[in-house]
Parts: C-alpha cells; sequence; structure tokens
C-alpha cells in the first residue's frame, strides 16, 4: 500500500466523530495493473422517464447484460473471475447536492455546491435516499430500512452490486481503466489527487467512460450495496453477485478526489462501515449513484438494438 493512499486516510480518519465509524481496509496493494477482459451482449441507452420535478430530473442510462471478467490481478482481494450480469439503468451522474436536498429536505456535505456531487454521505443515507427517490416517483423502495435488507425484485431505486458498479465502469473495456492502460490520461475523465484542488468537482466536468457515465473515476468514493469480505471473489456466484449475506463494512469503488491514481482503478477495491447509526459520521469522500432493474420490455428493447446493430456491423466489416 503506497504512501499516498496512507496520508489520504489518515486525513479521512481525523475526520470521523466516533470511533464506532472507524474506517476498514483492505490488504491490498495498490500496484497499477492490467484490467481484464469484459463483454457486453449490446449498446448502452439513455434514458430518462416520467420523473417528478424534485427528482431534478435524472437521466440514467439502460445497460444490456452480458458478462466480463471482473477482478484485478495485482489485488489480493480481486482476483479475476467471470460475472454475468443482467441488464439494468444507472444513473448518468454522481448525485448531486441539489437532487439529495430537493429529495431529503438536508444536504450532509462539507464542500457546498448544487451541482457538486453530495458528500459526507454514509452507506445508510444513500439507501434512504433510494428508499425516497422510489417513492416520489411511485416504485415500490428496495430496502427495509430495519433490516437494512435489499429486495432485488422491487422496481425502485438501489445502490448498484459491485459487480454491476465494475461492469458500468468498464464499459466493455479490458484496461486498467476505462479509457486505457495507462494513467497518463486519467486527469481527461477525473478529479483525483494531482488536479482536484484539495475538493470534489462538480459533476459531469470530465470526459464519460464508453458507455455514457461520468465519475465513475474519481471524484468521490462510490458506496455499493455489498458487504465487504477479502476473499469473497473466490466463492461468488458467476450470475449477478450480491455479495456476501453478512459482513462488518460496505464496499466502496471508484476513487475520490483526495486519492492517487492507482486507488481510481476500474477493479480496485475499498470497503468502510456503513454507518448504521446517526453517531457515525460521513466522510467528505463518500458519493454514491442509484441504480434500477430493467424490465422485460426493456430488456426486449436493448436485445432488439443489439440484433440489428450486429446486422449492420456485419454489413460494414463484408465491405471491406
Amino acid at each position: 500500500m503506497n504512501s499516498t493512499f496512507l496520508v489520504a486516510l489518515s486525513v479521512s480518519a481525523a475526520l470521523a466523530l466516533c470511533t464506532g465509524c472507524e474506517r476498514q481496509i483492505s490488504d491490498a496493494t495498490t500496484k497499477p495493473s492490467e484490467a481484464v477482459k469484459a463483454s457486453p451482449t449490446a449498446s448502452p441507452q439513455e434514458h430518462t422517464g416520467q420523473k417528478p420535478a424534485d427528482t431534478n430530473a435524472m437521466a440514467m442510462v439502460q445497460l444490456p447484460g452480458g458478462r466480463f471478467v471482473m477482478g484485478d490481478k495485482e489485488e489480493v482481494d480481486a482476483e479475476p473471475h467471470e460475472v454475468v450480469i443482467s441488464s439494468f439503468y444507472i444513473d448518468k451522474h454522481l448525485v448531486t447536492q441539489e437532487q439529495f436536498q430537493k429529495i431529503m429536505g438536508t444536504n450532509p456535505s462539507r464542500w457546498k455546491g448544487d451541482k457538486n456531487p453530495v458528500e459526507q454521505v454514509r452507506w445508510s443515507d444513500a439507501v434512504r435516499f433510494c428508499n425516497e427517490r422510489s417513492r416520489l416517483e411511485g416504485l415500490r423502495p428496495c430496502y427495509e430500512t430495519n433490516t437494512w435488507q435489499c429486495n432485488f425484485e422491487a422496481n425502485g431505486y438501489r445502490l448498484p452490486t459491485e459487480a454491476e458498479w465494475e461492469y458500468a465502469c468498464r464499459a466493455g473495456t479490458t484496461t486498467a481503466y476505462s479509457f486505457g492502460e495507462s494513467a497518463a490520461k486519467l486527469g481527461d475523465f477525473a478529479w483525483f489527487e494531482k488536479n482536484s484542488g484539495g475538493h470534489p468537482r462538480p459533476v459531469g466536468q470530465k470526459q464519460p467512460n464508453p458507455w455514457g457515465l461520468y465519475d465513475m473515476h474519481g471524484n468521490v468514493w462510490e458506496w455499493c450495496n455489498d458487504f465487504y469480505k477479502v476473499d469473497y471473489y473466490q466463492e461468488s456466484p458467476r450470475e449477478n453477485p450480491r455479495g456476501p449475506a453478512a459482513g462488518t463494512t460496505k464496499v466502496l469503488r471508484g476513487g475520490a478526489w483526495r486519492f492517487s491514481a492507482e486507488n481510481c482503478r476500474s477493479g480496485y477495491r475499498y470497503n468502510e462501515n456503513p454507518g448504521y447509526a446517526d453517531v457515525c459520521f460521513g466522510y467528505d469522500i463518500y458519493g454514491f449513484r442509484c441504480v434500477r432493474k430493467a424490465s422485460s420490455g426493456d430488456l426486449s428493447s436493448a436485445i432488439s438494438q443489439h440484433f440489428i446493430s450486429g446486422i449492420f456491423q456485419n454489413r460494414r466489416k463484408s465491405a471491406f
């Protein structure tokens, strides 16, 4: 684990208000490595849907189902393995402070700005937002806040599974980052320690990944639904893995504004106490985006578009 990571870690830990929310860290190394092969089955489609005014028109992108090799061979807790993911919708951008304020009536962020990503949110704050966003749109909430269990069959919003998040981040790429193997171009796609100026930045200012998703690398770490376990990849199911049944910390992905380029890699794993209790404090490096299951009709549309696209691609290839 490099010194930059440890310095950032120490600064973040100093912001905690109670010892009950101390960070849990994996023992993974942070050396750059080659990410592994992804194989989507169709092209992503943007979708805004019929949303009430107070959701601030949060655009989502429908990702096609597909298979990819999840993990990072340089990380002890990220053994590469093939995963199959079903189609789902994901927010195009991180949830902003303006959106969080309009839905929840409060803004917990340290670095204020309407278009900045909401931060200082605990995992439990993020899932409460998911539930309220679902209610406002007449959807069935996914979370039972007495047990914190997620109902994956509900049609409302939830946090992405770790596998869904990495699938979305990689966007069909096979390299350490969604734009290539080297971190040399990271500044074009992400806010991290070398270009952030010491604070998070408004969402959507950098280039998107190949599937049109912004800030998947850097800006703020993104909460995932899964509990964290060092060796979970060795036992996870191949199809739609949802993490361990229990644990003490939750997974975060993507890196953040005060972290190094190595921590922004597509396959890099991080974890933190979810902060179920109100006395726990959220750090200014943690944010999130929501996902939602795709209906059978949405899935049929995606498959049809893929079929048509495949015909034209084959025609173009045969012309050369």
